[in-house]
């Protein structure tokens, strides 16, 4: 099939495609990211967009919103040959994107967010009538007049929805939407725009690396590998497994594709064999005791919760996002004190909200948000490999360049990151390189406990595969893992022991091999 033909088969009949690539291509020095793509989305279709990090997809959908332009080919709007230059222009065709990395004002409240980019005299109490009918006709329930740094990052990506949707465009790009929305919240996402999509006509790209996700709420499915369209076909028929072989152009192994695809498989069938929980023998690595922490607005975000991770071992926090998780992992960062309770590391107390106590105990971490704490973009990938421990690299106080650089190469050829070299910059990385990057930071410490909160989120099939395998062998060399994640399918992937949080508290758990789904939904529910 040839993608630019063959699309026409579905949305409306007798009508133009409402966006369209015609051999598009871009180049960015000698990396080629687009290359001569043809890709159609059509009204009253969702049209899945899938690739591995760098494959060019997302650098493909912001052509189309106008955030980059080809140097070759031209997009077409209903038929129509069209010049993109910006955002604003975008918008004034009806077109809108829900990006995967956050563009929000943290001290400016959800409806003031929302409001951002208007024209004319505002008019509070209209902005936030509508983002409460837009919250309730998509399952996206928020309170206009939140802040948005006292939101998690599940609640910001609603903002984001909610800024795309009430525009009311035409034409919709959703990039990796529900990757911090927990599976309710996506099922009723995805029924709402199923619903908006058949009755209004409107056109959405769907970019997703849950395969699952994307067989169930598409109805055709692009694939790009290398800046190339490799597959394009319709939804139905389609498997996880082939589109997986066509994205990243080999086989990749059973058990991680499931968690990579976004689906449980509890039955073993054809999977690898369930690895039988490590002993837990002898004094915890990481032990943590009655802690709690209150918010800024009184609200408890943990509530006396308890945990244990002994070496060897990796426990997985399961639950539903926004029930502490994210101030579990800030704790184990050094970001936030604990009102009550205790931290031990190998039975010492480390004191909670000291810069660099944890980091100094030996607790690593990944954080869930990359960009938010977990690298500079606007720095050097060796400037990030040691951004947290100059003195590693420094000489009578001054930093030793050719010293860093010569590690940080090291460091990249050991964990495979690529790049053009040391002196790149972070943000010329595709996402699963940067978290490569934080992953060689951290372990390159020898750590006792690697904290790893949400380490796969936004990441493809391939760049999942590799994280769970480093994961696995930094408990195999005597690591604690505790392993924090909203998604159930990683967490039954990789943990030897799973706990339940909920309501800032741990609210139950059992051993990987003894696992019972229907239980462990309603844990994590807060049925206890």
């Amino acid at each position: 099939m040839t993608p630019a033909a063959d699309h026409r088969a579905g949305g409306l009949p007798d009508s133009p495609p409402a966006a369209e690539f015609v051999e598009v291509s871009k180049r960015f020095g000698r990396v080629v990211a687009c290359d001569h793509v043809n890709l159609a989305l059509h009204r009253g279709r969702i049209h899945g967009v899938l690739g591995e990090n760098g494959a060019g997809k997302s650098t493909l959908m912001k052509m189309l919103i106008g955030l980059i332009l080809p140097d070759d080919g031209h997009i077409r709007i209903h038929g129509e040959p069209v010049k993109i230059v910006d955002p604003i222009e975008a918008a004034r065709m009806g077109i809108a994107m829900v990006h995967q990395h956050f563009s929000l004002v943290e001290p400016l409240t959800v409806w003031e967010n929302v409001a951002l980019g208007d024209t004319g005299r505002l008019d509070p109490a209209r902005i936030r009538r509508r983002v409460g009918e837009i919250s309730e006709q998509y399952g996206l329930e928020i309170d206009p007049d939140d802040r948005i740094f006292d939101l998690t990052a599940g609640m910001r990506q609603r903002v984001e929805i909610i800024k795309c949707l009430r525009r009311d465009p035409e034409i919709l790009v959703f990039d990796e939407p529900t990757s911090v929305l927990s599976p309710a919240e996506s099922e009723f996402l995805f029924a709402a725009l199923r619903r908006v999509v058949e009755d209004q006509g409107k056109a959405v790209a769907l970019v997703s690396h849950k395969l699952a996700e994307v067989i169930s709420a598409s109805d055709e499915i692009t694939i790009m590998r290398d800046g190339k369209v490799v597959d394009y076909r319709p939804t139905a028929g389609s498997d996880p497994a082939t589109l997986a072989r066509a994205m990243v152009g080999r086989d990749v192994v059973l058990r991680r594709e499931h968690a990579a695809f976004g689906v449980i498989d509890d039955s073993g069938d054809g999977a690898a064999p369930v690895k039988q929980p490590v002993a837990q023998q002898g004094q915890p690595v990481l032990r943590i005791t009655g802690a709690s922490v209150t918010g800024r607005d009184g609200r408890v975000l943990l509530d006396g919760l308890d945990l244990e991770v002994h070496a060897g071992e990796i426990v997985g926090v399961a639950g539903v996002e926004g029930n502490g998780q994210r101030t579990l992992g800030d704790v184990l960062s050094s970001l936030c004190p604990l009102a009550a309770g205790r931290v031990e590391v190998g039975g010492q107390q480390v004191a909670t909200g000291q810069a660099g106590a944890m980091a100094g105990a030996g607790i690593a971490i990944i954080p869930e948000d990359r960009h938010d704490s977990g690298c500079v973009l606007d720095f050097t990938v060796a400037e990030n490999i040691f951004i947290a421990d100059p003195q590693r690299v420094a000489r009578r106080g001054l930093m030793n360049r050719a010293q860093m650089n010569g590690m940080a190469s090291e460091l990249i050829e050991k964990f495979d990151i690529v790049c053009n070299g040391a002196r790149a910059p972070m943000w010329s990385l595709s996402g699963g390189n940067q978290q490569r990057v934080v992953l060689a930071r951290e372990l390159s410490h020898q750590p006792r406990v690697l904290v790893a909160a949400q380490p796969t989120r936004g990441l493809d099939v391939g760049a999942i595969e590799y994280m769970s395998s480093q994961l696995r062998a930094a408990a195999d060399n005597g690591v604690g893992v505790l392993l924090i994640s909203t998604e159930l399918e990683e967490i039954l992937d990789l943990a030897d022991r799973i706990i339940v949080i909920s309501n800032g508290r741990i609210v139950g758990g059992m051993r990987r091999d003894e696992v019972d789904i229907a239980e462990l939904g309603l844990m994590m529910g807060g049925a206890q």
